[in-house]
């Protein structure tokens, strides 16, 4: 019979504590990881500084871009603060307000210059300048992407006066994940929209103004193989055509992220927008639009109300 002491037995319950207490250690460091795929953002890292980019690849080195406006309270919004687009004809923004539906100008200091009420309209998440004095509007539970000419003074905007395309995509019965996010290729006549979660998606309807003019030739071209992949981003809340490279950039609220794609749907850069990062306080906390200027500074508007600009470091 084997005979165990009793000062072996005293010391078997403190191990087994500390096994628990590894263990649970080991759990609160790897949950973090695995749920912000904290370990892709380094294999990413890892790969792209360990092999230098072909000289004729041009990208927007996100990770190079800091903070220069921080969290600013936009005066006059109080919440639901959502998509924006730079119009360059007039060197200004254009936001939306979700609820209760509203179009914004704003100045690229983040003041608000006019405000319009989206009359009939029921859920406006995104908004894209599509030059020609033109707007697009995306209505996420209608999933519509209504087509607005600019308006020459401030006043309600009623959504009966104008057209818009229907686009049933996807969970029909979920219409609280449809579109959320609108980037305009001028050249190209090219809109992509992206859609939140469940699943998220990336589309690009060719032709969109065009369309708009009476042709019939009309696209859309499902780029969910740009996005299955990217599973660093939970969801996609936002997404920008950049004219000076020709890329996208996508922006994650849950992720707290930002990713540039080339044409072909590659992951080129990102940018973390998780406090200490990019030069930023405090983690931005709902990142719900994002563009760019003439120049290349960066624009993000993030529920309820903050507004941010970036520029890349020289």
């Amino acid at each position: 019979m084997t005979v165990v002491s009793k000062s072996l037995l005293g010391r078997l319950p403190g191990r087994r504590n500390k096994v628990w207490m590894l263990l649970g250690l080991t759990m609160l460091l790897v949950y973090p990881v695995l749920a912000l795929h904290l370990h892709e953002r380094l294999y990413f890292w890892l790969k792209t500084a360990s092999s230098a980019p072909p000289t004729e690849v041009r990208s927007l080195r996100l990770s190079e871009y800091r903070v220069r406006v921080e969290a600013l309270p936009v005066a006059g919004v109080s919440r639901n603060l959502s998509g924006l687009s730079y119009d360059d004809d007039r060197q200004q923004l254009w936001a939306v307000i979700n609820t209760p539906p509203e179009l914004l100008t704003m100045s690229m200091r983040g003041d608000v210059l006019a405000r319009y009420p989206l009359n009939g309209f029921q859920d406006v998440e995104a908004v894209a300048y599509l030059g020609d004095d033109l707007l697009v509007l995306a209505d996420e539970r209608r999933q519509e992407l209504v087509a607005v000419p600019l308006p020459s003074q401030p006043g309600p905007l009623r959504r009966a006066d104008y057209r818009a395309l229907t686009l049933d995509l996807d969970n029909p019965q979920r219409k609280n994940h449809g579109f959320e996010g609108l980037g305009y290729d001028r050249a190209g006549d090219r809109l992509f929209v992206v859609k939140e979660k469940s699943p998220r998606r990336l589309y690009e309807i060719r032709g969109f103004k065009a369309n708009l003019r009476g042709d019939p030739n009309l696209a859309v071209i499902d780029r969910d193989a740009w996005v299955r992949n990217k599973n660093f981003a939970a969801d996609l809340s936002s997404v920008e055509f950049d004219e000076r490279t020709g890329h996208l950039v996508l922006l994650s609220d849950k992720s707290k992220l930002m990713m540039e794609l080339d044409q072909d749907g590659n992951l080129l850069s990102y940018r973390s927008l998780w406090g200490v990062f990019a030069g930023l306080k405090q983690s931005v906390p709902q990142g719900e639009g994002v563009t760019f200027d003439g120049d290349g500074n960066l624009y993000l508007v993030s529920e309820p109300n903050l507004f941010y600009v970036f520029s890349r470091g020289e």
